[in-house]
C-alpha cells in the first residue's frame, strides 16, 4: 500500500508540476495563444485522454476482472457509465466557466469570472488524476511487474505533455484579464492540484478493496470521456472550416498510444 502511494503522489506529482510549467508561461509571455492553436491543443488532449481511456484503464479493466473469474465486459462497462454519471453530476452542480462560453454552467454562484474558469479546468482534472493513481496502484498490485509500471509511467507522461498548454491556457488569459503574472500562475496551477488529491484518495480506497480495481479503472476512463465528448471535442470543434482541432485529436491519440504500447 505505501508503495502504491508514493508511485501514485509521484506520477500525479509529475502531471501537477507539468501543469505548474506550463502556467509559468505568463512570466514570459503576456498574450494567450490565437485561436487555432487553442483548438490543436484542446484537440490533443481529447486524443490523449481517449487513448488513455482504452489502452491504459478499458483494457487492464478488463484483464484484471478476467483473471479474477469474472467476464471483462461486466466491471468495464459498469465503472465506465459509473464514471461517465460521476462526472455529468459534478458537472451539473460545480459551478464553472469554459474558455470560449458566454454563461457559466453548474448551479448558480456570484463568483468572479477567473474563478469559474480555474474550476472548469479542476473538474475534467479529476478523471486525470484518478486514471494516474490507479494506474500505478495496479502496478504495485502486481508486484512492481515491468511491463505494467511502464505503463503506469507512459499515462503520466502523457497526461503530463498535455497538461503543459493547459496550465498555459489558464494563466495567459488571466494576465491579458489584469491579474499580475504572479497571481495568474498561481491560479493556473492550482487547477492541476486536483490530480495529486485524487490520485492518492483513489490508490487508497483500491487498496482497502482490492477486487474493486477493474471498476475503478473503468470509473476513470468513463469519467475522462465524458470529459472528452461534453467538453474538449466541443471546444476543439469551434471555427468555420476548421481541421486544426481535428489534427490535434489525431495527434494526441497517435501520441498516447505510442507511449502506451511501446512503455507498456
Amino acid at each position: 500500500m505505501q508503495q502504491a502511494v508514493l508511485w501514485a503522489a509521484a506520477g500525479t506529482g509529475f502531471t501537477f508540476f507539468m501543469t505548474a510549467l506550463g502556467a509559468a508561461m505568463v512570466f514570459f509571455f503576456r498574450k494567450a495563444a490565437g485561436p487555432a492553436v487553442q483548438r490543436v491543443f484542446l484537440g490533443f488532449a481529447a486524443g490523449v485522454m481517449v487513448a488513455a481511456s482504452v489502452w491504459s484503464l478499458l483494457i487492464p479493466a478488463m484483464e484484471e476482472a478476467e483473471a479474477a473469474g469474472l467476464p471483462g465486459w461486466l466491471p468495464a462497462g459498469g465503472g465506465f457509465v459509473l464514471g461517465a454519471a460521476f462526472l455529468m453530476l459534478l458537472d451539473g452542480l460545480l459551478p464553472h466557466l469554459y474558455l470560449n462560453a458566454e454563461r457559466p454552467e453548474g448551479l448558480p454562484a456570484h463568483w468572479q469570472r477567473t474563478t469559474l474558469l480555474v474550476l472548469a479546468v479542476t473538474l475534467h482534472n479529476i478523471p486525470e488524476g484518478m486514471a494516474v493513481g490507479l494506474s500505478f496502484a495496479r502496478a504495485a498490485q502486481h508486484g512492481s511487474e515491468g511491463a505494467v509500471l511502464s505503463a503506469a509511467w507512459a499515462l503520466a507522461l502523457g497526461i503530463g505533455i498535455q497538461n503543459f498548454p493547459e496550465g498555459a491556457a489558464i494563466s495567459l488569459p488571466l494576465r491579458q484579464g489584469g491579474f499580475s503574472a504572479r497571481g495568474a500562475f498561481v491560479r493556473g496551477a492550482l487547477s492541476g492540484l486536483v490530480e495529486p488529491v485524487f490520485g492518492v484518495a483513489v490508490v487508497l480506497a483500491a487498496g482497502q478493496i482490492q477486487p474493486l480495481m477493474p471498476w475503478m479503472l473503468a470509473f476513470a476512463a468513463g469519467a475522462m470521456i465524458y470529459v472528452v465528448v461534453e467538453e474538449l471535442i466541443p471546444e476543439a470543434s469551434l471555427g468555420e472550416h476548421s481541421h486544426s482541432g481535428t489534427v490535434g485529436v489525431l495527434a494526441g491519440f497517435l501520441v498516447m498510444m505510442v507511449l502506451d504500447v511501446a512503455l507498456g
